[in-house]
């Protein structure tokens, strides 16, 4: 793809939309950059663009920036159908995102991870089994690392993993993994994508251009996963851990066994991972799928598992402070993922649910609550959604991160558990996942450090 003297539109500047102006610049494109953001609010980013010679535009979208390019390039979090991109479509322009860009340039294997919620540990984890088992790994996209930066140090024997989103499936055009993976599909997103088959079909996407010799990992125990194998042209491995399969990764009396042309490998005890939770064996056995097809030996793939940590903000442990235990789940932004928290823990646990609502449906919790929940404490814009359809234990409504945190470290005794699983988006009161996560922990750390002091 030559973008030499194209004129380039890149729409959103987040961490992707940033990283894809100063690639396109570098390959000698004439690339402007629009957000509906403020200057102020995207000082941090302006001056390294204006510097590459990237033209910037904030505080809105102007019609006439998206006439006369060759080509647009969206953020994830831009909805393709504002009206200046369906203008532009009208006009014949191409429009893709970031993750599409990226696939052009990169050099090598490419594996792609999707799912309403593991992606992030499965893609880690991915990464470090190839990189256990002696091949070059690139681990990036929704992860954090945006795609397009790790163009330059691929190589054609380069293993590249990829965590890709829905939004980032809907901009796709010749994307192409050799892997796909799809780890589950829950109800998520809905505010965007308006019904569970159009994000559905957004995640599905992921292997609409695989062929018959690329592999589909699919979940064997969700029921969106199975309805995806008579849509995908590729070989269909798959993952479970309450059946035996045809072709892929169970669990059988305790050991993960990888079944491949009739013939069973061992791979490692269950109980061998460091991770926390039911829902983390899945994508323990998901990894094992990618490790086994790209060919890495058990060994490597075992000692992988064993060594792996859980990421940041995904049911990390925080501290105990006399006796209560604090985990930040920040990444459990939607309701099914709170779910696989609660399954996590037997009980005793005081829940801090809230932030920018996504059209889910909180009830789906009620049954949970009763069972292992003491409290429920709410914060922001959802909160009053929340109160409405939850049950089955106590409300508290806090408001804000800091206030939910000091309410349930007062509340709790020793054997309990304070969890931030917020079934929400952090948009109303955070930047993101991250800084809410962040946030999270230095509140409890500021109260052990209290605590050690008294």
């Amino acid at each position: 793809m030559d973008v030499a003297r194209q004129h380039v539109l890149v729409v959103g500047l987040g961490k992707s939309g940033a990283a894809a102006a100063l690639f396109l610049r570098q390959r000698g494109a004439r690339v402007t950059v629009s957000d509906t953001k403020t200057e102020d609010e995207l000082r941090e980013q302006i001056p390294q663009l204006l510097d590459a010679g990237v033209t910037v535009e904030t505080g809105g979208h102007g019609e006439r920036t998206f006439r006369g390019q060759d080509l647009i390039v969206v953020s994830p979090g831009v909805p393709v159908e504002t009206p200046q991109l369906r203008q532009a479509r009208e006009l014949g322009i191409p429009i893709i995102g970031e993750i599409e860009l990226a696939s052009r340039f990169l050099r090598g294997h490419l594996v792609a991870i999707t799912g309403s919620n593991g992606k992030t540990t499965t893609t880690a984890l991915t990464g470090k089994i190839i990189a256990r088992g002696g091949r070059p790994a690139l681990v990036g996209g929704n992860i954090g690392t945006p795609a397009v930066t790790l163009a330059a140090e691929s190589t054609p024997g380069s293993f590249v993993v990829l965590e890709v989103s829905s939004f980032q499936l809907e901009t796709i055009r010749t994307f192409h993994p050799q892997v796909a993976v799809v780890l589950n599909i829950t109800p998520d997103h809905l505010d965007r994508h308006n019904t569970f088959q159009a994000y559905v079909d957004a995640k599905a996407r992921i292997f609409e251009n695989q062929g018959e010799t690329d592999y589909t990992v699919l979940n064997a125990d969700d029921p969106a996963c199975t309805g995806l194998a008579g849509r995908t042209r590729a070989r269909v491995v798959w993952f479970s851990r309450s059946r035996e399969v045809e072709h892929g990764a169970w669990v059988k009396d305790g050991t993960i066994v990888f079944r491949d042309q009739g013939s069973d490998r061992e791979i490692m005890p269950a109980s061998a991972t460091r991770l926390k939770g039911a829902h983390n064996l899945e994508n323990v056995l998901a990894a094992v799928c990618v490790g086994m097809l790209t060919q890495i030996e058990p060994g490597c793939i075992r000692r992988a598992v064993e060594e792996f940590k859980a990421v940041e903000h995904r049911l990390e442990y925080v501290t105990t402070i006399r006796g209560v235990e604090y985990y930040n789940d920040s990444k459990a932004t939607n309701v099914d993922a709170t779910l696989k928290a609660l399954e996590s823990f037997a009980g005793n646990i005081h829940l801090i649910l809230g932030g920018k609502d996504k059209g889910s449906d909180y009830s789906v919790l009620n049954p949970l609550l009763r069972e292992r929940v003491k409290r429920v404490y709410t914060i922001g814009a959802a909160a009053g959604k929340i109160e409405s359809q939850v049950s089955g234990a106590a409300l508290e409504p806090a408001g804000t991160l800091d206030v939910a945190v000091r309410k349930a470290a007062a509340a709790a005794v020793p054997g309990d558990v304070v969890l931030l699983a917020p079934a929400c988006a952090s948009f109303d009161q955070f930047q993101n996942y991250e800084q809410r996560g962040r946030a999270f922990k230095q509140v409890v750390l500021e109260l052990a450090e209290k605590a050690g002091a008294a």
